[in-house]
């Protein structure tokens, strides 16, 4: 039986180092992590799958909660035949990778959490997340695109990586976003989660970043037992686009000890 998502799987015969797994956030697709394939797939395997209701994925309407995202990443390592690797997830992406270290911890070997934070939502923010919902299903994406983008990246971003983050989310589909934001807006609290973490972390943030700022990685870095950190100067939300070559540096130090 085929997997639900698609996904790119790079270099699958390779087992001498620990796959390495990029699941990405809201509301782009797979190839918001080119830098990544292209540095990382020489040598190791890389899988990046899109998210239900983004990219080439089929859409589910209505509410999508992290949960079912975490179980069609399950289910896409199971058809792989993945028993471990490195889990790197950004903004929802990472919420979506502390949902997964929850529910099947033991595959994991180590964590990277980007531009992400682990809170439940408050109140105001699921009133948002939900008229946010119902505006993209009555307006379409390319008004919030439009909006967002300097928020995504930041104001003096290159722009060929603004045109790249623009396509992204004007080609998402308005309702595997919506779905994605009403299932978001119902999300646990991971931080007791990370609290007990058996496995190394490595959290990474845009100097720059308003969704999710500094305060917050450096909060989830004292929290997680053996962590590193990282803050990426001239990044907002979306530094492994931004700064691709800083970021792959940390996350390429980060792979080798565990692989070590």
């Amino acid at each position: 039986m085929p997997p639900f998502l698609a996904y790119d799987d790079k270099n699958p015969g390779i087992s001498s180092r620990v796959p390495l797994v990029l699941v990405h956030g809201h509301p782009f697709d797979r190839t918001m992590w080119h830098p990544q394939l292209a540095e990382f797939a020489a040598g190791r395997r890389v899988i990046a799958p899109d998210l239900r209701g983004y990219g080439a994925s089929p859409v589910t309407p209505g509410t999508v909660p992290l949960a079912r995202h975490a179980q069609d990443i399950t289910g896409l390592l199971d058809h792989l035949g993945v028993d471990t690797c490195v889990l790197a997830g950004l903004s929802m992406g990472g919420q979506i990778v502390m949902e997964c270290a929850a529910r099947s911890g033991d595959r994991i070997r180590g964590l990277v959490l980007a531009d992400t934070f682990p809170a439940a939502e408050t109140p105001e923010g699921v009133r948002s997340r939900n008229a946010m919902a119902d505006r993209l299903l009555a307006e379409g994406m390319r008004g919030y695109a439009d909006e967002v983008l300097e928020k995504m990246v930041a104001p003096y971003a290159d722009p060929e990586v603004k045109a790249h983050v623009h396509r992204m989310m004007t080609a998402t589909s308005p309702q595997g976003a919506a779905a994605a934001l009403r299932g978001r807006a119902e999300r646990p609290d991971y931080r007791d989660l990370l609290a007990r973490l058996p496995v190394p972390a490595l959290v990474v943030v845009g100097a720059d970043d308003t969704y999710t700022p500094v305060a917050d990685a450096e909060a989830m870095h004292a929290a997680l037992p053996d962590s590193a950190l990282h803050v990426v100067e001239g990044a907002a939300h979306l530094p492994n686009l931004e700064r691709p070559r800083e970021f792959n540096r940390v996350l390429g130090e980060f792979l080798a000890r565990l692989d070590g």
